[in-house]
């Protein structure tokens, strides 16, 4: 989304990275990546390096490509102290929370776990903590009462992407903003094994749980001894 945000808005795209091909589906087969779809539909340059740290090859490529600025949206490579001070000014990373609650892999899904009324998207000047840059713009998002991850994702990813357009027009009047001491929190990546429902639990906090890992890692239970995924719930009184 933010990729063809920018596009539309009329800024020129040097270069494009994303991940490697994946295998993907039941057949295994390698699948691109989204962002790569859509920069080859509109012609752009697409390089896709196993890692950024260390890659002396890939950090001259980026040196010689000459860039402005270089807007990271859910990359999943760290990105080196080298690499982030090779744009002119900087790399802007659109995270998925009010910064600095919910720093980290999982913002989504952890903000939904732990019931919170409102989330958003925080655009940030990158450095080399996790999630620790100064802030340049923060947009805030309602977290609707039957919220899954996948309904919040996307309302973030339309969020981010007409924030970095809108935080990119007016760059040079932004102020950058340290992140407050307080309130920080941390979204750690998901795993499979914490899905599993745990049924002690007060409903309302049952009924988050299985949106927040929908549509993965997908709550799971065992039923007649076979697992049995749940996608969406909702607590009721008593």
């Amino acid at each position: 989304a933010a990729l063809r945000a920018l596009i539309d808005a009329g800024h020129e795209i040097a270069l494009v990275l994303t991940q490697p091909d994946r295998p993907a589906g039941r057949g295994m087969k390698l699948k691109p990546s989204p962002v790569k779809e859509v920069a080859l539909a509109h012609g752009l340059r697409v390089e896709q390096p196993e890692k950024l740290r260390g890659n002396l090859e890939a950090q001259q490529m980026l040196r010689d490509i000459g860039a402005e600025v270089m807007v990271v949206a859910a990359y999943g490579l760290i990105l080196p102290q080298d690499v982030l001070e090779i744009p002119a000014r900087g790399c802007l990373n659109i995270h998925a929370s009010l910064l600095p609650r919910w720093r980290g892999a999982a913002p989504i899904q952890r903000a939904i776990l732990a019931g919170d009324a409102e989330t958003g998207i925080t655009i940030m000047q990158m450095d080399v903590g996790l999630d620790t840059g100064d802030m340049l713009s923060i947009h805030p998002l309602a977290i609707a009462a039957d919220e899954t991850a996948a309904t919040l994702h996307d309302k973030l990813a339309a969020c981010g992407a007409q924030a970095i357009v809108e935080t990119l027009g007016r760059l040079d009047a932004i102020a950058p903003q340290k992140q407050p001491e307080d309130g920080v929190t941390y979204a750690q990546k998901l795993s499979k094994a914490e899905a599993e429902v745990d049924w002690t639990l007060p409903a309302e906090d049952v009924a988050r749980a299985i949106r927040a890992y929908n549509p993965a890692p997908g709550a799971f239970t065992q039923l007649g001894g076979e697992p049995l995924k749940l996608w969406l719930a909702s607590a009721e009184a008593g």
